[in-house]
């Protein structure tokens, strides 16, 4: 749990800070990845831990971008069509439930074509206009050097006893 101000929430009448706050707590354990320190925090729940006193902290983080591919004007213009597409298609077939005439394949239609050529579109323009920085496609994620799982005091004693033991498990 952070300290600071809490706003009501559906989990348990506790909620997040309403301004970004540091995180307190005492360390109770230290992980390479997310997905350890979140086993750690499912664990402590499995043990009848209170695990809304519990912290995970992503620490050293890092911005990493993962080069997906090559951009070129067929790629750009085919993801513009599909994803002009379905949202085409989206608006044609709630056209097609709204209209006052019998069912009809033709709102469908429209709503289809015109998303495709807004989308490629929207795709070519905003492509053209920042050709000249990228050529590459790329995913761009926030990652954590190591991951600190944070417990208040009053039971951080009890979360590092049940940490222990989860560490003398063998790994599945």
């Amino acid at each position: 749990m952070v300290s600071g101000a809490f706003s009501g929430s559906a989990r348990g009448g506790q909620g997040l800070p309403r301004v970004p706050t540091p995180p307190s707590g005492w360390p109770i354990g230290s992980y390479d990845t997310y997905a350890e320190a979140h086993r750690a925090v499912e664990y402590l729940a499995t043990n009848d831990f209170p695990v809304q006193e519990v912290t995970i902290v992503g620490v050293d983080l890092m911005l990493v971008e993962r080069v997906i591919g090559r951009l070129s004007w067929p790629k750009v213009l085919a993801t513009g069509a599909l994803s002009g597409a379905w949202f085409g298609l989206f608006v044609g077939l709630l056209l097609g439930v709204f209209s006052q005439q019998a069912m009809s394949f033709a709102p469908i239609l429209v709503g289809l074509v015109s998303g495709v050529l807004f989308g490629m579109v929207f795709a070519a323009v905003g492509y053209a206009t920042t050709r000249s920085g990228r050529e590459i496609a790329s995913a761009s994620q926030l990652v954590a050097g190591r991951y600190d799982v944070l417990a208040q005091p009053r039971n951080a004693e009890k979360a590092r006893d049940l940490l222990a033991k989860l560490a003398m498990r063998p790994s599945t």
